[in-house]
This record gives C-alpha cells, sequence and structure tokens, in this order.
C-alpha cells in the first residue's frame, strides 16, 4: 500500500504531521476522521514533486473531477464532524489547487457568510459546479441531509472518475502507436525521401504518379517547414471548431454510436452516467421531470442527451418514463428501458437504476480492457498500408532503373 505524508486539522484547530499506509485517499480521509482529524494536504511518499503551475492561458483553465471529487468528499468529512460551512471552506480553500477553484470557493465562502444559502452561492459557477451538485445540494439544505447529499455526490463522482480513467487509460496505446508511426513518417520524409529523390533526377527516371506525390509532400515540408507547421495547427483548430458546432457534433456522435469497436462502449458509457445520475436525483426526493432535465446535462452524447430531453415532456404529461424512451431503443439499450419498467411496477425505481449503474460501469471496464486487443489488429493493417505505400512509391523507380541498366 501507498504511504501517504499528510498534515490534518483537529476541530480544536491542533495541527498534525505525519507518515501513514492507506490504500488510497478515500481511506485515508476515514481513518483520520476516526481520530477527529480533518485532512488538510496530502501526498504519495515518494512521488516526483509537481513543479511550479507557470504560466497558463484561460482557455486551458479548468477545474479537474478529481479535485471537485477530493473538495466534496472533506466537506462532507467536515460536516458530519460538526464543522459550520464557512470555517469548513476556509480549510478547503488553501487545499485547492486550481487558482480558478480557490477564487471560486473564497467567494462562496464569502457568500455564505453574508447569509446566502449554499446552493443559491454554487450557482454563480454553473461551469465549476453542475446543475446535479446545485440541485443536491439544494436537496440536502431543504431536507437538512446535507451530508448524505454530499456523501452521494462524492460516490457519483468517483465511480465517473474511475470510468473516464479507465476509458482514457485504454486509448493511450492507440494513440502512442499513430504519433510514432507519424513522427518516423516525418522523419522519412525529411530525411530520406530528398536523397532518393535528387538521385532519380540525375538519373532522368521516369515517375510514377505516387512517387511524385511522396516526393511533392517532402518537397513541401523540408522548403516550406513553416507554412507545413502553420497548417498542421490551423487543421487541429479547424477540426476542434468542427467539432464544437451543432452539425459537427451530431456527425460525430452518430460516428461514435455506429463504429463497430467502440460503439457499445459508447452506449455502456452514457447509460452509467445516466442511471447514476438520475438514481442519485430520485432517492434525494428530486422530481422526476426535474431528475430527467438535470440527467440529459451529464451525458456526452447528443443523441442521449435528445432521447432523455424528449421523454421530459412525455414524463411531464403522465406518461410513464419506460414507454417515453421506447423509442429510442436504437440509442438507449433495451435493458435500461425494461429495468425501469420493472422499477415502476415494485415501486424500487432508485434502486434498480443504482445496481443498473453498476452493471454497465462494470460492462464498460471490461470493454475498455478489451479494446487494445480489438485495436491493434487494425492499427497493424493501417501500419502496413502505409509502410506498403512508402515502399511501393520508393522503391518501384529503382526496380524500373535497374531493369533498364539490365
Amino acid at each position: 500500500m501507498p504511504r501517504y505524508s499528510y498534515t490534518a486539522k483537529s476541530l480544536k484547530g491542533d495541527e498534525k504531521s505525519e507518515t501513514i499506509e492507506a490504500k488510497d485517499l478515500h481511506q485515508l480521509v476515514q481513518l483520520l476522521h476516526q481520530e477527529g482529524l480533518v485532512l488538510v494536504k496530502a501526498e504519495v511518499v515518494g512521488a516526483p514533486k509537481k513543479k511550479g503551475k507557470g504560466f497558463s492561458l484561460p482557455f486551458f483553465s479548468r477545474v479537474s473531477l478529481a479535485e471537485k471529487m477530493f473538495f466534496t468528499r472533506n466537506l462532507q468529512v467536515m460536516i458530519s464532524a460538526g464543522l459550520p460551512l464557512p470555517r469548513a471552506f476556509q480549510t478547503l480553500i488553501s487545499q485547492a489547487k486550481s487558482k480558478k477553484f480557490a477564487v471560486a470557493l473564497t467567494k462562496i465562502q464569502e457568500e455564505i457568510g453574508k447569509g446566502q444559502s449554499f446552493s443559491e452561492s454554487l450557482s454563480k459557477y454553473p461551469d465549476i459546479f453542475s446543475d446535479l451538485f446545485q440541485n443536491m445540494i439544494k436537496v440536502g439544505e431543504e431536507g437538512g441531509s446535507l451530508e448524505q447529499s454530499l456523501k452521494t455526490l462524492a460516490l457519483q463522482m468517483e465511480r465517473e472518475h474511475n470510468l473516464k480513467s479507465k476509458i482514457q487509460g485504454a486509448m493511450i496505446y492507440p494513440a502512442v502507436v499513430i504519433t510514432a508511426m507519424m513522427g518516423v513518417g516525418v522523419i522519412m520524409l525529411i530525411m530520406v525521401v530528398p536523397q532518393l529523390a535528387a538521385t532519380f533526377k540525375d538519373l532522368n527516371a521516369e515517375l510514377p504518379l505516387t512517387t511524385k506525390m511522396v516526393i511533392g509532400l517532402a518537397e513541401f515540408i523540408t522548403k516550406r517547414w513553416y507554412f507545413a507547421i502553420i497548417s498542421f495547427f490551423l487543421l487541429i483548430f479547424a477540426s476542434w471548431r468542427a467539432v464544437k458546432t451543432d452539425l459537427g457534433k451530431r456527425l460525430l456522435d452518430l460516428f461514435f454510436l455506429k463504429a463497430p469497436i467502440i460503439s457499445s462502449i459508447v452506449r455502456n458509457a452514457n447509460s452509467a452516467f445516466a442511471v447514476r445520475t438520475l438514481s442519485s436525483l430520485i432517492s434525494a426526493g428530486v422530481s422526476l421531470p426535474k431528475s430527467l432535465e438535470i440527467t440529459s446535462n451529464t451525458v456526452g452524447n447528443i443523441y442521449f442527451k435528445k432521447a432523455i430531453s424528449q421523454a421530459v415532456e412525455k414524463v411531464g404529461k403522465g406518461e410513464k418514463l419506460s414507454e417515453a424512451l421506447r423509442p429510442y431503443e436504437n440509442v438507449i439499450p433495451s435493458t435500461v428501458i425494461q429495468m425501469i419498467s420493472v422499477g415502476e411496477e415494485t415501486g424500487e425505481t432508485s434502486n434498480i437504476l443504482a445496481k443498473l449503474a453498476d452493471f454497465y460501469e462494470e460492462e464498460t471496464e471490461n470493454k475498455t480492457k478489451n479494446l487494445v486487443s480489438a485495436i491493434e489488429p487494425i492499427l497493424m493493417l493501417v501500419i502496413g498500408a502505409v509502410v506498403g505505400f512508402f515502399a511501393i512509391s520508393m522503391v518501384q523507380p529503382m526496380y524500373s532503373m535497374l531493369g533498364e541498366i539490365e
């Protein structure tokens, strides 16, 4: 187990710094809570020290899910220990790694000190605290169960973080392979192709179209490298902007839903996010139409979002949720709709959705483990095609020249 070097404070304000073994950060917080301590700072012993933040553009400034999860978990522990919100925030502000998050927490603390409710203060920072977070806190305040709401939110974010981490981890291998392939290709175009092109020119050889294309690309990169770099970044920017448009988002999400290998992962992951959020909101006492409205904002795929959003109107008119979602079985798995129907009949919708979320999270995890094995043959085919194209383009003229010499 990793060893954590931590700093914690008691409710009296006494500070304690020690090193302790814990399975993860969550267990460390629980161990300290049993001793009546609140975690202030923790680092894994032996982990590399992080360098200073340096200059960062506002465009890249964001609060990570991991940091919000850490904040929620610690706030829940402090509230359960009887610490007032303003004092709890004072400790949590010092723990914030993101400057943007620290500024937001400071302003929220000031608003709470002026008598504004916690949920109203959060609503001023929708880019940090989602509708789900705000509504769960509001329900907790109104029902006197803020600690339970924070505990549910922390669990929700922990599951979401784990699921996203596994999906991102599965994409590292193909990303590394593709990047390496592009790097080798650029090196070949800069160092090898120009020498072969000079040889062909000296021999006045007749070149096929593919060879001319490769040589032309090499000349473009070597002679107009500055323009090639600008074009590369412009292409990335244009692609990013295209994906941000409504049409681009629709086309990309449709591709993810239809692509043979990744479609099942996309459907399972979105289903897991949706049913987990819906379960948390319903169990907290939020009305079903409002829960669906909030849930539609948690899923990333636009077709999932549309299906859930349109179900809001039908449910508002008295239609059952399972019937409202049935027309969208091509997007939402039929298992989800069937289990919701069972929950409606038994009155255990929230519990069934929670179990369904566990199932789809496990399914997503299993499929992401197999993703690398599934993608590997495709990557090999792509690399083989690229290498084959390059080899044929550059070797074919050589064989032609050797044939003429004989």
